[in-house]
């Protein structure tokens, strides 16, 4: 069930870059240059064979000239519900000296103290309620 969410996520990720691509009148192979990946990779993105990280991902919305936020939201790598917390993803995912693992690292931890303190806000508004 997951893998086939995920598979979701990539396939419309593609197709979104795609009609991007197609919007602001580029070819494959000028995309690809001005994101400085290769001509193959980014068609396999566009054909959701291949799930690009964060760093590509930046790469390929700077050349398109749209929001990387947009894109990463797309990619499954941002919830587009949670603006608390989105300049501060952005600054991990913008970050070229992190790994990805590293970055998700990060996000995974800053996560976690959110949702805990989330939940220590809802207790102590319940007890305020008692």
């Amino acid at each position: 069930m997951v893998k086939s969410r995920v598979g979701k996520t990539v396939e419309s990720l593609g197709e979104y870059l795609r009609e991007q691509r197609v919007a602001a009148q580029l070819s494959l192979r000028q995309l690809a240059d001005q994101a400085g990946v290769s001509n193959p990779y980014l068609s396999q993105i566009e054909r959701g064979l291949r799930k690009p990280s964060a760093e590509v991902l930046q790469q390929i919305a700077k050349a398109l000239r749209i929001s990387a936020e947009q894109v990463y939201v797309r990619a499954g790598i941002l919830d587009p519900d949670e603006d608390r917390g989105s300049s501060v993803e952005l600054a991990v995912l913008a970050d070229s000296r992190l790994t990805e693992r590293q970055k998700r690292s990060l996000l995974d931890v800053y996560a976690s103290f959110l949702a805990l303190n989330s939940r220590v806000d809802d207790a102590e508004t319940t007890q305020g309620d008692s």
